[in-house]
């Protein structure tokens, strides 16, 4: 009986991969493609990590799934909550394997805490309440969390980049390979399995910080480090080598990520400030909270667990009025989170929204006349309504308008957070390294690599591909999928059964924590 092993290189980047392999300097993943194929893969749009890696692992898009991004916005308040796999509105791989009889391991996979009750084993992914790595409450069964306690996401804290962070960072992310290709490499050899996953993430946090040494080209360049992204990326192909050879004979290997990566440029993007040009967005006279930003410059990230927990009310006021303080409500009919890895634009929706201004029954209007206005203003390439980027019964719970900003000779804008002032902005010199809330130096692009270790016929690949082509290897019917089998053939879909039970928030105290070590990783500015 086949099985199938598929590791994630969270943001491995196209244009890196394929020359380093024909360089000699991935031998790893060269002979996967050798024997078999190396495709370009389409990510969701925008290609973030938690939408992305569901569609990878669903076969819809995130207006099914219901995944859209770390956060949501409970209708009717101005609040957050984050997201969890209970959120998941259509079932994962692993559930679907599992209730056939199908054995799983299941290592790092963003977007699956807490973990679901499978057919064999399950490590979740960095949305846990924890500050830098696994505790109990991440692992099913509990009884393995002993050997799987060094899975680790964030050894080194990434807001203030400073003299020697660099070399830090480097040799934290090099550690957390091994660590990681470890407990693989165990779990591989002793766990009886047919469908083995596990996601790296170092990939995507080297090309964040490290990709204006690496470019030499990058308007932000500077020398040193001109070869961390190829040791990352090396150090991860002789896991894959490890991994694969672990895994024994007759498995299907795959090479997926959720995106690629690019350089950042120096223009910065406030849209709040551009829509408050336009007339959309009123600013208030407060100053929004200073008390999260001393708290994330003064505490140390080992203990920032520990203190969010002991002051949850206060830190969940903090982060509310550092995203909804400083408008003016009632003047308002558009505004952003002007989240860097997700720009986008929310209108203010009478019956949806407090203190909504446009009413129901303009808001289609409304929408097309804003993202025309956006896409005539130079740093923004395209302005799309929703509903032409996501399809689904859990597209109403998308931004209203999504937006692509756009490149300046191959590298991009960034967005951040801005009150006053400019609508664009050019960074100086002291800015070009970035660090969390400054823009990263490298940006998500929206096309990754897919690699298999069997031929196909396709030339091209979409992340929506993937988990319809394990199923099709496994012999295994699933619900109605949106991508295609690049290998074997689709047994007939079974119905579109929901994840079992109903989607549970976050505690106070739970939501505190994450937003602290989600920040920490620089998806939240």
């Amino acid at each position: 009986m086949a099985r199938f092993l598929l590791i994630g290189l969270d943001g491995a980047e196209p244009s890196l991969v394929g020359p380093w392999m024909d360089a000699g300097f991935l031998p790893n993943l060269a002979a996967l493609g050798a024997r078999g194929a190396f495709l370009p893969c389409a990510s969701t749009r925008p290609p973030v990590t938690f939408p992305a890696w569901t569609t990878c692992v669903t076969g819809v898009n995130p207006g099914r799934h219901g995944i859209f991004d770390f956060t949501e916005i409970p209708e009717g308040t101005r609040g957050l909550r984050f997201v969890n796999s209970s959120f998941r509105k259509t079932p994962a791989l692993w559930r679907i394997l599992s209730d056939a009889g199908r054995r799983v391991g299941v290592l790092g996979v963003p977007a699956t805490y807490p973990p679901e009750p499978v057919n064999g084993f399950m490590v979740s992914g960095f949305d846990s309440p924890v500050a830098t790595g696994v505790d109990p409450t991440f692992v099913y069964p509990r009884d393995l969390y002993p050997e799987v306690k060094n899975w680790r996401f964030a050894d080194v804290q990434e807001h203030r980049v400073g003299p020697g962070w660099h070399g830090r960072m480097l040799a934290a992310l090099l550690r957390k390979i091994e660590d990681q290709e470890r407990i693989a490499c165990t779990m591989l050899a002793r766990e009886a399995w047919d469908f083995f996953m596990a996601v790296f993430g170092e990939s995507d946090t080297v090309a964040h910080h490290f990709w204006m040494f690496h470019d030499p080209h990058s308007p932000r360049h500077r020398p040193g480090f001109e070869d961390a992204i190829l040791q990352v990326y090396r150090r991860l192909d002789t896991a894959v080598g490890r991994m694969v050879d672990a895994a024994g004979e007759e498995v299907v290997v795959g090479i997926v990520s959720d995106h690629g990566f690019g350089g950042a440029g120096t223009g910065v993007v406030h849209l709040n400030n551009r829509l408050a040009e336009q007339g959309c967005l009123r600013f208030t006279r407060g100053r929004g909270s200073a008390l999260k930003q001393v708290a994330l410059a003064t505490v140390p990230a080992q203990w920032r667990g520990a203190v969010f927990r002991r002051f949850r009310g206060l830190a969940s006021r903090a982060e509310s009025k550092s995203r909804f303080s400083g408008i003016d409500w009632k003047h308002t009919t558009a505004w952003s989170e002007e989240l860097n890895y997700f720009p986008s634009i929310r209108v203010n929706l009478r019956g949806r929204d407090p203190e909504g201004q446009v009413a129901p029954q303009d808001c289609d209007g409304f929408v097309r006349d804003l993202c025309a206005a956006l896409e005539a203003w130079e740093p923004v390439a395209h302005a799309w309504p929703r509903r032409e980027v996501f399809d689904g019964p859990e597209t109403s719970r998308a931004p209203d308008i999504i937006l692509e900003l756009a490149l300046e000779n191959g590298y991009s804008h960034s967005c951040l957070r801005g009150r006053g002032g400019p609508a664009f902005r050019r960074i100086g010199p002291g800015e070009y390294p970035g660090g969390k809330e400054r823009g990263m130096n490298g940006n998500h692009r929206p096309t990754g690599v897919l690699l298999l270790s069997e031929p196909t016929g396709a030339t091209t690949a979409t992340l929506a591909d993937v988990a319809p082509t394990v199923l099709a290897v496994l012999g295994v019917a699933g619900p109605p999928m949106e991508g295609r089998p690049l290998l074997g053939e689709a047994a007939p879909p079974t119905g579109a059964p929901a994840v079992s039970g109903g989607a549970h928030a976050y505690t106070p105290a739970e939501s505190a924590v994450i937003e602290a070590r989600l920040r920490g990783l620089g998806y939240l500015e």
